[in-house]
């Protein structure tokens, strides 16, 4: 199966791998405005360097390994919604390895993140956003748990469109009683 770690500095050249052949707009739904496309190493390190390693914010970053292998397959992060009491928020959620897409990874790393921050953060809710036509990670997300909360049509521009976006959470009750 899969479990989660905290990702290292010398990991992340696996995200810029993932994303080497990928579009903007691959991009902006991964990561949403976080990096300038095309992403680099370098800003990912930066970001690693002033958010995650940073003792100013209360963000994780996870890589998704395959324990068969020990291969890293994905990232998620986890991070601490500052000035909202116990609260957190999912964001960067990749299997970036392909071909482990669709084959239920993403529903036990969630299991294992709400776990965390249920668990050890003692956090009473958790957020993540996705765009509404990401079907597949909806059902996922619900699956688990979330549920959508807000609906902000045109939230991202790309290009000369407008994705529209669900903003989904769970309470920390209803995790525990699932």
């Amino acid at each position: 199966m899969v479990r989660i770690e905290n990702m290292k500095r010398e990991d992340l050249y696996k995200i810029v791998k993932w994303n080497n052949n990928k579009s903007e707009g691959d991009l902006l739904k991964w990561a949403g405005p976080k990096y300038k496309f095309p992403l680099t190493l370098s800003q990912l390190e930066l970001y690693f360097h002033d958010m995650v390693k940073s003792e100013k914010y209360n963000v994780f970053l996870f890589k998704i390994i395959l324990e068969e292998s020990n291969e890293v397959i994905g990232t998620i992060e986890l991070r601490e919604i500052e000035n909202k009491d116990n609260q957190g928020w999912i964001s960067g959620f990749l299997i970036g390895e392909e071909k482990y897409r669709n084959r239920g990874f993403g529903k036990i790393v969630l299991q294992e993140v709400l776990e965390f921050a249920f668990k050890e953060l003692n956090f009473e809710k958790v957020g993540l956003a996705v765009f509404d036509f990401n079907i597949n990670a909806i059902k996922c997300y619900e699956n688990i748990g979330f549920n959508k909360i807000k609906f902000r049509k045109n939230s991202r521009k790309y290009k000369d469109d407008y994705w529209s976006l669900y903003e989904m959470e769970i309470l920390k009750e209803e995790w525990i009683n699932k």
